[in-house]
């Protein structure tokens, strides 16, 4: 399953961070994508707003004040399931997905994996 992680950063304190390694140490295909031409273990974080192809999730770790500049990037990529991680709740962005037929999830990816709930 390929899973966007929005607002991917390089420092490993954050959780966006953790989320990447995460997923990739729980079999799934973490695509970090965010502002800076840099890395997490490897893995290039992706710094266009092109759209994906194929994703099934996109996690949100963005402040909503952050997020309208990647409301095109979300919609044009067209995940299945945008998963709204604590303090990236945005009511605006939960209804252009809801009327784009996405799933919201507003929960914590880390939790999600950690409990075995991310599928």
């Amino acid at each position: 399953m390929k899973v966007v992680v929005l607002g991917a950063s390089d420092n490993p304190t954050r959780y966006s961070n953790m989320a990447v390694n995460a997923l990739l140490n729980n079999g799934f295909d973490a695509i970090p994508v965010g502002i800076k031409n840099t890395s997490i273990d490897g893995v290039p974080i992706i710094n266009s707003k092109d759209p994906l192809q194929n994703i099934h999730t996109i996690t949100l770790y963005l402040n909503p004040m952050r997020q309208e500049e990647w409301y095109d990037f979300i919609l044009k990529t067209n995940p299945k399931r945008l998963i709204f991680n604590p303090g990236t709740e945005n009511l605006e962005l939960i209804q252009l997905a809801m009327n784009n037929n996405i799933e919201i999830v507003e929960a914590c990816t880390l939790v999600m994996l950690s409990t075995n709930q991310f599928d």
